[in-house]
């Protein structure tokens, strides 16, 4: 597949670190792609100030103000579509998307979720990992659709609990490899043909 830059959206709702991971990999050329437009939900998000610094395109569109799930999404894709945005990024956007958003970006909106999923999806994955006493857990990139951390899985990264002292140090460690595994996961699927065959991702 001939390489062309692809116009990137990524939604965030705190600091964005691997939103900041994917940014620099653009302009590094490690990702055949531009970021053209970040969005939160939240108006405090220090990831914007970080966005805004770096002189990206950025709009908060805080979800309490809009009557229901499906008209803030309505807005957050008339956004999209007004930068000519052709692949979204969730990075660390806390808001579950509604089926009509997904079906407006059909396996084009991407997640990274801190566990080996299917395993502890949802909220505090590594807290759940921790309680559980798993000695494995890690970081899962993947297509989103309309349920909850469950499209088809990308790429996945393991983790060891064991040498962790603390569930502190064990989103640090997780943290660090979704960094590196976003940008590899994304690159792939900018870079190689692909295709979805029931829940799996054939590359080839």
């Amino acid at each position: 597949m001939t390489e062309t830059r692809k116009r990137l959206g990524i939604l965030i709702s705190g600091r964005g670190s691997n939103m900041k991971a994917i940014v620099e990999a653009c302009e590094s050329g490690e990702l055949p792609a531009t970021v053209e437009r970040v969005i939160s939900n939240r108006q405090d998000a220090p990831g914007i100030d970080w966005a805004r610094d770096r002189g990206l395109e950025c709009r908060v569109l805080p979800h309490r103000d809009f009557e229901s799930r499906e008209a803030h999404d309505r807005a957050v894709v008339g956004d999209l579509k007004e930068a000519g945005i052709q692949w979204v990024c969730l990075a660390g956007y806390m808001r579950l998307l509604s089926p009509w958003f997904v079906e407006t970006f059909p396996q084009r909106i991407l997640n990274i979720h801190p566990s080996l999923l299917p395993a502890f999806p949802g909220l505090n994955a590594q807290r759940q990992a921790w309680d559980y006493g798993v000695g494995w857990t890690g970081c899962t990139v993947h297509l989103v659709d309309a349920e909850l951390d469950h499209g088809p899985i990308v790429g996945q990264q393991a983790v060891p609990v064991k040498p962790c002292a603390s569930v502190e140090e064990l989103q640090g460690m997780i943290l660090e490899q979704e960094h590196r595994l976003y940008v590899r996961a994304l690159r792939r699927l900018l870079s190689q043909e692909w295709r979805v065959e029931g829940r799996r991702i054939v590359f080839r």
